[in-house]
């Protein structure tokens, strides 16, 4: 899951980015809001935590911008502000749920899991991914290589899905578990090797390069291989 964190406050948002990758997630930090913004128009994000006062731009109007471009992508603001009427403006403008600084840790945290289970709305009913020669429609199941349709379970499209949002990223074995059974679900330990060996049957028959390549003892990594000189 990767998150983008904007605080203009470093004494704050750098331990706070620390626990978070230590909590498994992919975390982008911006010091201002016109950074901010930049990045989250920019790059995909599972959520966004937005400080409400910073200079430049604030994380008011970094939301304001997100929501007019159709983005559902979670959003989590961090303020001092703490009267009602601040928080039916931060709710008016998009944002999914408001912590009042000073917070305690494992509230965040809390919070943090509570909106990344949310199911996301982000993409929209035609979108598609592509790496390389496979193409990947998670609506309907169905990916695409070398002119063969090929059909995907549920969770082998989720999988593939996540794999593509992150070409050429190590994505950890927690990251992946997270994704694909959330936190109230233990899978066996073998699951997920499960589902990349039945992925793998899939995307890579005979003829075809390899995309999923494992990391031993750490997790997968997804993507066209490199071709030495």
């Amino acid at each position: 899951m990767r998150i983008l964190l904007v605080d203009d406050e470093a004494e704050m948002v750098d331990p706070l980015s620390r626990i978070l990758t230590r909590e498994g997630y992919e975390v982008d930090v911006a010091y201002d809001g016109d950074r901010g913004g930049e990045m989250a128009a920019q790059q995909h994000y599972d959520l966004l935590i937005l400080d409400w006062m910073m200079p430049h731009r604030s994380g008011l109007e970094i939301c304001q911008q997100v929501r007019s471009r159709g983005n559902t992508t979670p959003v989590l603001f961090l303020t001092a502000k703490d009267t009602i009427d601040d928080r039916v403006q931060g709710l008016d403008a998009g944002a999914d749920d408001y912590l009042v600084k000073p917070f305690e840790l494992r509230e965040l945290l809390a919070r943090v899991r509570a909106l990344l289970r949310r199911p996301s709305t982000l993409e929209t009913p035609t979108k598609r991914f592509t790496v390389g020669d496979l193409e990947l429609d998670p609506n309907n199941q169905l990916a695409y290589r070398a002119g063969r349709e090929i059909e995907l379970s549920e969770k082998e499209a989720q999988l593939l899905e996540y794999l593509m949002r992150h070409p050429n990223q190590l994505l950890t074995h927690e990251q992946i578990h997270q994704h694909l059974w959330g936190e109230d679900t233990q899978p066996t330990s073998n699951a997920l090797a499960a589902q990349i060996r039945l992925l793998r049957r899939k995307i890579e028959t005979t003829g075809d390069a390899p995309l999923i390549s494992t990391v031993y003892g750490k997790g997968y990594r997804f993507g066209v291989p490199i071709k030495s000189e």
